[in-house]
């Protein structure tokens, strides 16, 4: 009864879905969605054009403060429309059928590299009053429950209201969101025991976000650091 009167949508398009079937796409809709798949690059799992590289050109000329990063989709015109009415239009339980994805395809990676928990990306409280929820924790979560990882939500705080990346050049990305991140002495001392942790986002395609997170966990002792999102954008492509 609770599905036919508050039915499942599919999180692409957002067509009801037939009664009974959760936490997957329609059909038509999985057969255009693109999956992250290789060739990706090695360091951040960004889809590139070439087989023979190992990088793509962003992770070709410079360094990150992650030791590699894992997606479950392209950042495409579908998955664009998905991820908006996730973070905007309250979609809440879009997040279910990203961590799903990400788990089918990434699993083993995750059990591979002895992560101790998982760190959602946090947003600042201003936009967290707006929206009602952080995007990043709530697939952080269904993440967790699947793979039976703790999430720790307030080690890593968001003191700067950046306005939107997607609409600055990488440099002014960078310069924005500066200092953006911070660990606070008593979490430091209460989490003093993390040595490896993942970081959980819905979008990553400069990685501007997903870097300066790494390094704010460096800075507080964290030793390796990955990451795991949604969506990634292809090589040269703009955003987070």
């Amino acid at each position: 009864m609770l599905d036919i009167f508050y039915p499942h949508r599919c999180p692409i398009c957002d067509d009801v879905l037939p009664v009974g079937i959760d936490c997957t796409a329609c059909v038509k809709c999985e057969r255009i969605v693109q999956k992250a798949v290789r060739p990706y690059c090695m360091k951040c799992g960004k889809p590139i054009g070439d087989e023979r590289k190992e990088f793509c050109t962003d992770c070709e000329k410079r360094e990150h403060f992650y030791l590699q990063g894992k997606a479950a989709f392209v950042y495409d015109k579908y998955m664009q429309k998905s991820i908006a009415a996730f973070k905007y239009r309250g979609r809440r339980e879009y997040g279910n059928y990203y961590a799903e994805q990400i788990v089918k395809k990434h699993k083993k990676w995750i059990e591979t590299i002895g992560a101790q928990c998982l760190i959602p990306v946090p947003i600042h409280r201003e936009r967290y009053r707006k929206r009602g929820y952080n995007q990043a924790k709530i697939i952080a979560d269904e993440i967790g429950n699947r793979v039976e990882l703790p999430v720790i939500d307030n080690f890593i705080e968001r003191n700067k209201n950046t306005e939107a990346l997607k609409n600055l050049s990488e440099a002014k990305r960078r310069e924005c969101l500066k200092d953006a991140f911070f660990v606070s002495e008593t979490s430091e001392l209460l989490y003093r025991d993390l040595r490896c942790v993942i970081l959980v986002d819905d979008i990553y395609t400069t990685g501007s976000t997903i870097n300066e997170c790494a390094a704010t966990l460096k800075r507080a002792g964290v030793k390796k650091i990955y990451f795991l999102c949604a969506c990634i954008g292809k090589d040269d492509q703009g955003g987070e």
